[in-house]
C-alpha cells in the first residue's frame, strides 16, 4: 500500500517543482504583511494548477493532500488547506499573475530561442458544468423543444504553432464575436515571443486588423478574406487575389491544441460566478503549459497520453513499472 501511494504520488506531480519555481517568481510570499501567515501563496497556486489537471473540485483537493503526504511534503504544505482556503485563494487571485505565470512559462519553454514564430488564434468553448451533452439531448427529446441553457464560456488563446505552446490568453463569457480581441491579445503575445507570422480564420478578418499585425507587430498576417465581393482594402483585396495557402495550413494546430487541452485536462471552467468561470479558464491555460514543460514533447506535436486513468491514480502502479512511461 505504501509503495502504491508513493507511485500515486508520483504519477499526480506533473510538475510540482516546475509550477512553484513559476509561482515564486509571480507570486510574493503573503498577500499582504497582515495575512494569517499560514499559508504561503506559490503552493496554493500549485495546488489550483494540480485542480485543474485532474479535473477535480476544491474539496476533492483537500481529500488529495490529506491523504497523501507526499504530495504535501514536494509542495511543500504543512497543514492541508480546506477546500474554503482554496477558494477564497481563487477568488482574490488576479487575472495578471496568472499571465505572468503563463510568460514564465513560455520563457522556460524557450529556453534561449529568440527566432520569430509563427501564431495563431482562435478561440474554443468551455462548459460552467459537468452535465453531458447526451443528458442536454434526451432532455430536449421528453419536452419535445429545446430547453433554456445559461451562457457558455468563451476561451480565446494564441499559439505557437511550431512548439505548440500558450502564448497568451483570455476569458469571456459567449456566445460573442471575437474579432475585437485580436489586438490586444496579440500586443500580449508580442511581449515574451517575436511573431514572425500570424494566423486566424475569416472571423478576424479586418483591414484595421492586418494594418496592426503589419506596421505595430512588424509581422506578416495571413487572414482570408469573408467572401461577399471583392473586399475594401490593400491587404484584404490581396489575401482575395492570391491567397497563401500552404502556410496557412499550419492555423490547424491550434485546433489540435484546443482538442489535446479538452482530453488531457478538462472541457471545463466550474463556477457559479462569470469571474471565477473566467479564472479557471485561465488556471487551465496555465496548467497545459506546465503539462508541456513537463513532458518536452512539443516538437513532436500533441500526441495520446499514456492512460487518462493514470492522472487519476488508479493504474500508477502499472505505469510507474514500465521504463519508457516513468520517464514520460
Amino acid at each position: 500500500m505504501l509503495q502504491a501511494r508513493a507511485l500515486l504520488t508520483s504519477s499526480m506531480q506533473f510538475s510540482l517543482r516546475g509550477i512553484l519555481q513559476v509561482a515564486t517568481q509571480v507570486l510574493p510570499p503573503y498577500r499582504s504583511r497582515f495575512s494569517k501567515q499560514q499559508f504561503t501563496q506559490p503552493p496554493l497556486l500549485a495546488v489550483l494548477c494540480l485542480m485543474r489537471y485532474e479535473d477535480c473540485t476544491f474539496r476533492e483537493a483537500e481529500v488529495r493532500l490529506r491523504e497523501h503526504h507526499e504530495l504535501r511534503a514536494a509542495l511543500p504544505l504543512q497543514a492541508v488547506p480546506d477546500y474554503t482556503t482554496l477558494y477564497r485563494f481563487l477568488r482574490r487571485l488576479e487575472d495578471d499573475d496568472v499571465d505572468r505565470g503563463l510568460q514564465e512559462t513560455v520563457r522556460r519553454l524557450r529556453r534561449r530561442r529568440r527566432r520569430a514564430v509563427s501564431a495563431a488564434i482562435d478561440g474554443t468553448g468551455l462548459s460552467h458544468t459537468s452535465v453531458s451533452t447526451f443528458f442536454l439531448r434526451r432532455l430536449e427529446q421528453h419536452a419535445h423543444g429545446a430547453q433554456p441553457r445559461r451562457p457558455w464560456l468563451k476561451w480565446l488563446i494564441v499559439v505557437d504553432v511550431q512548439q505548440q505552446i500558450l502564448l497568451a490568453q483570455r476569458a469571456r463569457q459567449g456566445p460573442g464575436c471575437d474579432a475585437r480581441a485580436l489586438p490586444g491579445l496579440l500586443d500580449v503575445a508580442a511581449r515574451g515571443v517575436p511573431l514572425g507570422v500570424v494566423l486566424a480564420d475569416a472571423e478576424f478578418d479586418s483591414e484595421a486588423h492586418h494594418q496592426h499585425i503589419r506596421q505595430r507587430l512588424g509581422a506578416k498576417s495571413i487572414i482570408p478574406a469573408r467572401r461577399r465581393g471583392v473586399p475594401n482594402g490593400a491587404i484584404r483585396n490581396q489575401m482575395f487575389r492570391a491567397f497563401p495557402k500552404k502556410p496557412y495550413r499550419q492555423r490547424a494546430k491550434i485546433e489540435s491544441i484546443c482538442s489535446a487541452v479538452k482530453r488531457k485536462l478538462s472541457s471545463r471552467a466550474p463556477g457559479r460566478s462569470l469571474a471565477t468561470q473566467i479564472r479557471q479558464a485561465l488556471l487551465l491555460g496555465l496548467a497545459y503549459n506546465l503539462y508541456c514543460l513537463r513532458h518536452r514533447f512539443p516538437q513532436r506535436g500533441c500526441q495520446q497520453s499514456p492512460s487518462v486513468v493514470s492522472k487519476r491514480g488508479y493504474v500508477a502502479t502499472i505505469l510507474c513499472s514500465s521504463p519508457g512511461l516513468e520517464r514520460g
